[in-house]
């Protein structure tokens, strides 16, 4: 391969090449750099660059090579979303009083990607606290997709996403909790893996100026970000596992294998659309494309089925539990504000505006009684696995959208079809995997008028390699990623 070609292969096979010593590690991490360097000031995915230790860790790693030495990520260079503690550089979740703020250590995903051979470029560009599926902050500006400037690259690990779009390492970490791994990687024609939750440790994936100690923040993971279905196993198995200060010396968690090996074994539910949060024209009609090609390969397609949890009603349940959790942290103000609005709903307001605002204002004991509802929605889904090996369905309702700054996110709308929606709604479809804590693994369908669109695969509890392997199926047999045309060169 020539240097360029190198710029959009997939991890896997540049890790073989690594290790035949096809090309060196120095030479990608220079490739990938030169390349930020040349792009990344009308794309702005890396905030805080790290060159200097990455070419030097490039250069251990070219020598462990040599001498036969062999890593999951050995000399791949890749890059880190800005949330994640990496020693010595800073971590702001870009709160602009947070910006001088620098970590004294690794993230423990960090760690063990670097103890895997894996060479951090620097760090990605997120939403301040990481509240937005778009990507800007005071500190470091905004961060625009690759495929249109003009729009949202998806977040809270939208520069991550946009990294991988542009050919800025094959690899990335991100977190997800209300969709902020498989929004971006949607909104940029890339994959994302949402994992089972608690299945990979949130160590050091910590606001600052907090201690970077072990926590099991609800609903919240982090996960891997790639270009192809292949490489978020890669990455997945390099950063699964308990956390050692709460679990012995245990590293390691044996997942289940695939339930299938061969496309046409798998018994699939594809879910396109619904009232409550429609699709519009591109993305319903990738996804009903998908389920054709599906059926013709032999796949088990069934499109309705009565096992499957209401939609309406588990993205409401799902609302509330997440601004339970978020509205903890709420300047005191600011949360004082909502518990008032809240008390004025009526009874019988049922948006999931409502829940959202009702969720700021549980009490615990609410709080316990809606949780208590989250353990019979996961029932419902054991159920269903039991017939079922995945359910396909949207990730958001619409392609990435304009940019939309406007400081009061209850105000904004997105147009679906030309029919204006609350922006915070599109919470629903990400929840859908959230909620019950399932594997959800993010894969591009294509383009759609030049931007992409794509699909989540929400797979059984800690059966994550189920919605993976499906995933690498369907992108062996109908093609993944597509290049930007702005930056495939």
């Amino acid at each position: 391969m020539t240097g360029s070609q190198w710029t959009f292969a997939n991890a896997v096979e540049t890790a073989k090449a690594l290790a035949h010593r096809e090309i060196s590690s120095v030479e990608l991490t220079q490739l990938a750099i030169d390349r930020i360097t040349r792009h990344d000031d009308k794309i702005n995915a890396v905030c805080v660059r790290d060159f200097d230790r990455a070419l030097q860790a490039a250069r251990g790693a070219d020598e462990r090579l040599a001498r036969g030495e062999r890593g999951p990520l050995l000399g791949l260079p890749l890059t880190v979303k800005e949330s994640f503690n990496v020693a010595g550089l800073a971590t702001t979740w870009g709160f602009p009083q947070q910006k001088n703020f620098l970590a004294a250590e690794d993230a423990l995903t960090v760690t063990r990607v670097k103890d895997a051979g894996g060479v951090v470029l620097g760090k990605t560009n997120v939403p301040i606290g990481l509240g937005d599926w778009q990507s800007y902050n005071d500190i470091y500006g905004t961060t625009n997709n690759p495929y249109h400037l003009g729009r949202t690259p998806g977040g809270s690990s939208g520069g991550s996403a946009a990294a991988l779009a542009a050919g800025y390492g094959a690899l990335s970490l991100g977190s997800d909790i209300g969709g902020s791994l498989r929004v971006p990687a949607f909104h940029c024609g890339v994959t994302a893996h949402k994992p089972t939750y608690g299945l990979v440790p949130t160590r050091g994936h910590t606001p600052p100026p907090f201690p970077p100690l072990p926590n099991e923040a609800d609903l919240a993971v982090v996960g891997p970000m790639a270009r192809s279905a292949a490489d978020l196993s890669l990455l997945l198995d390099v950063m699964a596992g308990p956390d050692p200060i709460e679990a012995g010396q245990a590293y390691r968690l044996e997942l289940p294998p695939p339930r299938h090996t061969r496309l046409q074994d798998y018994r699939v539910l594809v879910v396109a659309s619904d009232p409550l949060l429609p699709t519009d024209t591109a993305v319903r009609g990738a996804i009903e494309r998908l389920a054709a090609d599906l059926t013709k390969a032999g796949v088990n397609v069934s499109r309705a089925s009565p096992l499957l949890p209401d939609f309406a009603g588990s993205s409401r349940l799902y609302m509330r539990l997440l601004l339970g959790f978020l509205g903890a942290t709420m300047p005191p103000d600011v949360h004082a504000g909502a518990v008032q609005a809240a008390a004025q709903l009526p009874k019988e307001a049922a948006s999931l505006a409502a829940e959202r605002l009702r969720g700021i204002a549980l009490s615990h004991r609410d709080w316990v009684q809606a949780s208590n509802a989250r353990f019979g929605l996961r029932a419902q889904w054991r159920g269903l696995f039991t017939q079922f090996d995945a359910v396909i369905c949207p990730i958001m309702p619409t392609p990435a959208f304009p940019h939309d700054h406007s400081p009061d996110q209850t105000q904004r709308r997105i147009s679906i079809d030309g029919v204006e929606h609350d922006y915070n709604d599109q919470l629903a479809w990400p929840g859908v995997a959230t909620l019950p804590g399932l594997p959800a693994t993010a894969i591009p369908l294509g383009l759609a008028d030049g931007l992409p669109v794509g699909v989540q695969i929400v797979g059984p509890f800690l059966e994550d390699r189920t919605p993976l392997k499906l995933a690498e199926l369907i992108e062996r047999e109908f093609g993944g990623f597509t290049p930007p045309p702005m930056f495939a060169d």
